[in-house]
């Protein structure tokens, strides 16, 4: 094994630094329904969040394959690009959370990848077609799916409580929304723990450090864990887009909107899908919404989130580009 050498352990250090920025954003997704209906303490959730997306992460490392080698060959990369690609995505992360935007930290470092190899490779180095396939495509397709399996969850709900009690419906799903949101942790451990992982993964494979893109179970704990402290501190900003200014939320809403994104992470998941939790639980907060009235739903919200995500990839990826030529023009000084 050749020796690490300084840059791959700042690649590695910086890739820790996004998993934390990371929480900022999409981790936050994970429990913040379950916070804004009171039904844990914010305390209480990131503990919660923090065990079970170790867990997760643990179970399958599909996503971690489509980093480190689905988009481009990781023996195409070098370590300068790929510390381009995590900056650029850290500072797309950073700018978003500012102004409290759920953008995606997933599509931000796709972005990064992408925009990084270009400038560091030509556009031949870049697997376009999975792009298209694991990326652009789920991109679309993720939070119509949850949209969906939200509103006819949400709409079976109140054919079959109709007739009860809302004092008596909030009680119930207090303790299901405890279930909801425990599934929804997991599977975010399954989908976007794995985005750093892969990261790390392909930095140590085109070191040479390791042969074969499997990840290590040292990258699985440090980055399962540094996602968890990101979202101690700052998660709360995205908490509060998603559990308020979306929709005013019930723990009935938080169970439907939980279960609905739980279930297309999971599928997402299994066929080695990067998508955004981002995206997938706010399409299954307004499919909650939706199956109430249209008007429940503030479309202002919709529309910021929309443009932040139609604009992740390609800003975070010129971002990551322009740092990759500066680190050029600094090799020649």
């Amino acid at each position: 094994m050749p020796d690490v050498g300084p840059l791959l352990i700042l690649v590695v250090a910086f890739a820790l630094i996004f998993d934390y920025t990371n929480g900022f954003h999409d981790t936050a997704n994970a429990i913040a329904t379950v916070v804004s209906t009171r039904v844990l303490t914010p305390r209480a959730a990131i503990l919660m969040a923090a065990i079970l997306n170790l867990s997760g992460a643990l179970v399958s490392t599909n996503v971690a394959a489509t980093i480190t080698g689905g988009l481009v060959n990781p023996h195409d990369a070098n370590q300068v690009m790929i510390l381009a690609a995590i900056l650029g995505a850290t500072t797309w992360n950073l700018i978003t959370w500012r102004f409290g935007i759920p953008s995606s930290s997933s599509h931000a470092l796709i972005g990064g990848i992408v925009g990084a190899a270009v400038i560091h490779g030509g556009f031949p180095i870049v697997h376009w077609q999975g792009l298209v396939i694991k990326v652009v495509i789920p991109l679309i397709a993720s939070p119509l799916v949850g949209f969906a399996l939200a509103f006819v969850i949400m709409a079976a709900i109140f054919g079959l409580l109709a007739k009860s009690r809302p004092g008596k419906i909030r009680q119930r799903f207090q303790r299901l929304q405890l279930l909801s949101s425990a599934f929804m942790a997991f599977n975010h451990g399954q989908n976007d723990a794995q985005k750093s992982m892969g990261i790390i993964t392909m930095a140590l494979v085109s070191y040479h450090v390791i042969a074969r893109p499997v990840v290590p179970d040292w990258t699985k704990v440090l980055c399962a864990i540094a996602m968890a402290l990101g979202t101690s501190a700052g998660g709360y900003r995205i908490m509060r887009t998603m559990g308020h200014r979306i929709l005013r939320l019930e723990p009935v809403h938080g169970f439907a909107a939980e279960t609905a994104a739980g279930i297309t992470i999971f599928i997402a998941s299994r066929f080695g899908m990067p998508v955004s939790t981002t995206h997938v639980i706010s399409g299954s907060i307004f499919g909650v919404g939706a199956s109430k009235r249209l008007s429940a739903l503030r479309w202002g919200v919709a529309q910021s989130m929309v443009v932040a995500w139609i604009l992740t990839i390609p800003c975070a990826g010129l971002v990551a580009a322009l740092i990759y030529a500066l680190f050029q023009q600094l090799a020649k000084i």
